[in-house]
């Protein structure tokens, strides 16, 4: 590669080169360095255009202050010269030549050098995460008799209720995320049209106050609407039916104040447009392409009855939401509902047409060639633009966090390697032909600790397959957790590690909704669905040797760490393919003794696993080909809580993790420095 064109790429953090995930260099081609420097609105198409980026970049000052401050608290920073601090509640304190130590925590604005920037205040580590166990709960998969085809928020908040008076200590969800009104919907809950607001499909339409005011004929007809539970869940069906159930109850309902809140009323004016114009604002008419054309305000008043309705559907969210944290903190839980971050957006949804100034426009987010994916990922998501954020002092960034954090006691962050850099995938190119974009960790693990802080929530990041190291040391330097799977816990050798040997510092789960479940690798469905789909890159005999053999490992582990007895093995001789057994049973709860053996601070039981659910949630590398994100669980919310399975994993669990004298850590308030102790390697 030309040495001018790596220079100017360094200088926007753009990698050249990357590590593959069996440690090789591999060098990125010269024309996606370029494609991506486009992206970021750097002219490299050509030998003098690149001079003049590269002159360009020289030219910046750097001594001068960057267009938003990241600060430590407890830390100090040199000042071009002296400076007035203007602090978030309005307060003002002067400085010198550095930002002192012992400024609040929080987001204000720094006066210096004849400029004016955001400055955050954030904090050195969270709490210490407390030590305790609680499912992994997708969602739309727990169904109830007053549920509509799906789970919902009311089922949420009566498992909650259950879950915490049984001794789990929280519940962690898949993402809530907003998807489009029109149809058709999307299933993919990682693809959503907004991480800042929530899916309406989940909604329970009895728990309404308008429900309750309307009149008895009213409410007959809405009860009339409710669809069954099906085999598979039907998204259409499902918001088919509340939707015009919502629609009878919305004269019932009081209005909604959209002056309040401007990100609000923008996001229901682009539900009102795609429900005319279809869920991708790329594909609507040229001048509604921006949500401050004129052209979308005349569309507003026009459409101001759905406006209205959807911003009442955002409200009735948080109202439910609201509920399920109620009865997390009433049934005592040290942690409580769990939300999820997705790593993207779908760039044609609302996220997409609102921040679009502050997102990389053409660009897909995925990951590099890898040993199960070896043409890459291209998830088609989009992605922040580094510069436009630190430009706009993070602002979408908090305000997305905010939001997310607003009903949570933790966030999962997905793909938080992420935070670090992202695989940028250029317009035209395939998954493989893309490079990583880094961004500022600082700023980005800062703010978010900033922001968990004040919520109250513990962070938990899910860093599986290959992560830079930075990215393990900056989790565990703020006392946010990573993630263990017990697929993944193996040595050199491809033999399953004691749990003993399990890092603390983690959320330790058997399996998560992209790998087999338990009863699922125990009896090879994942070799027998893969098969069927035509998915193997190998002989099946071969994958089926190998599950063969991997159940073997596992069994081996876990009559070594005496968590599962003799008798309870299946016969070794057996050899002809893994097959279900009278024994299956024993060897899941075995499994999830194995995860109360383990130092992890907390754990996470997947009721697919301990319902016996062999189908995997999600089976990636398919789209139509199989069931993703429509699988039910086997059993309803009651059947769920008299299960003697259940039981006998509640009892484990409490039994290794008993909740008496684990207290929640005291929320800080938002001011106040932070000097809780990093965890325990």
């Amino acid at each position: 590669m030309d040495r001018r064109l790596a220079a100017l790429a360094k200088a926007h953090g753009v990698s050249t080169w990357y590590e593959d995930w069996r440690h090789r260099r591999v060098e990125v081609a010269p024309e996606t360095v370029v494609g991506v420097l486009g992206l970021l609105g750097v002219d490299a198409t050509s030998p003098a255009a690149i001079a003049d980026g590269l002159a360009a970049a020289r030219a910046v000052d750097r001594s001068a202050l960057p267009e938003t401050v990241v600060l430590t608290h407890g830390v100090t920073r040199a000042l071009p010269g002296p400076g007035m601090v203007t602090l978030e509640d309005g307060g003002r304190r002067a400085v010198d030549s550095e930002l002192p130590k012992d400024l609040p925590l929080g987001w204000h604005r720094l006066a210096c050098a004849g400029r004016e920037v955001t400055l955050v205040v954030v904090p050195r580590r969270l709490p210490v995460p407390p030590r305790t166990w609680g499912w992994l709960l997708q969602l739309y998969a727990l169904t109830s008799e007053r549920s509509w085809g799906m789970g919902d928020l009311g089922d949420l908040a009566e498992f909650t209720r259950w879950a915490g008076a049984t001794g789990a200590g929280l519940v962690l969800l898949n993402p809530l995320h907003a998807v489009g009104p029109a149809h058709p919907v999307a299933a993919s809950p990682y693809s959503p049209a907004s991480r800042r607001f929530v899916n309406p499909l989940y909604l329970r339409v009895s728990d309404i106050a308008a429900y309750r005011a309307a009149d008895p004929a009213t409410r007959a007809v809405v009860d009339a609407l409710r669809p069954d539970r099906g085999d598979l869940i039907d998204y259409d069906e499902v918001w088919t039916a509340k939707r015009h159930a919502l629609e009878l109850l919305h004269p019932y309902a009081q209005p909604v104040d959209l002056a309040a809140d401007p990100a609000l009323a923008s996001f229901a004016t682009w539900c009102a447009l795609a429900e005319r114009h279809g869920n991708d604002w790329r594909a609507w008419p040229a001048e509604l392409h921006h949500p401050d054309a004129p052209a979308v305000a005349a569309q507003r008043r026009q459409l101001a009855d759905r406006v209205a309705f959807h911003a009442w559907l955002q409200h009735l969210c948080d109202e439910q939401l609201d509920a399920v944290t109620a009865a997390a903190r009433a049934a005592g839980m040290p942690v409580g509902v769990v939300h999820d971050l997705a790593v993207g957006i779908d760039p044609g949804g609302a996220d997409g047409w609102q921040l679009a100034d502050v997102l990389a426009q053409g660009v897909r987010v995925g990951a590099p060639p890898d040993d199960f994916n070896q043409l890459g990922q291209d998830w088609g998501l989009a992605a922040w633009r580094p510069d436009r954020l630190a430009a706009t002092g993070y602002a979408a960034y908090r305000d997305m966090l905010r939001r997310t954090l607003r009903h949570a006691g933790g966030l999962r962050v997905d793909h938080v390697a992420g935070l670090w850099r992202l695989w940028w995938v250029p317009p035209g190119g395939g998954a493989a032909e893309g490079t990583y974009v880094r961004y500022d960790a600082e700023a980005m693990l800062g703010i978010l600790a900033l922001e968990a802080q004040r919520a109250g929530a513990v962070v938990v990041g899910e860093d599986l397959g290959t992560v830079q190291p930075a990215v393990t040391r900056g989790l565990r330097g703020r006392n946010m957790l990573g993630s263990t799977v017990l697929w993944f816990a193996r040595d050199d050798e491809g033999d399953f590690v004691p749990p003993a040997r399990w890092p603390r510092n983690a959320l330790a789960t058997i399996s998560t909704h992209d790998l087999p479940t338990a009863p699922g690798f125990l009896t090879g469905e994942h070799v027998r669905v893969r098969d069927k789909l035509k998915l193997l890159d190998t002989d099946v005999a071969v994958e089926r040797a190998r599950a063969v053999a991997d159940r073997e490992r596992l069994l081996t582990m876990l009559r070594t760490e005496r968590l599962l007895p003799d008798a309870t093995l299946p016969d070794p001789a057996a050899t002809s393919g893994p097959a279900a057994t009278s024994d299956d049973g024993e060897v899941v709860v075995a499994m999830h003794a194995a995860l109360a053996a383990s130092p992890a601070r907390l754990l996470g039981v997947s009721l697919y696993d301990v319902l016996g659910e062999v189908r995997q949630p999600n089976l990636p590398g398919t789209v139509d080909e199989y069931p993703n994100w429509r699988l039910p669980l086997p059993a309803t919310v009651a059947q769920i809580r008299a299960d003697p399975r259940v039981a006998r994993v509640v009892d484990l669990l409490n039994t290794a993790r008993p909740r008496s004298g684990d207290a929640r850590p005291a929320r800080p308030r938002s001011g106040d420095p932070q000097s809780a102790r990093p965890t325990e390697d």
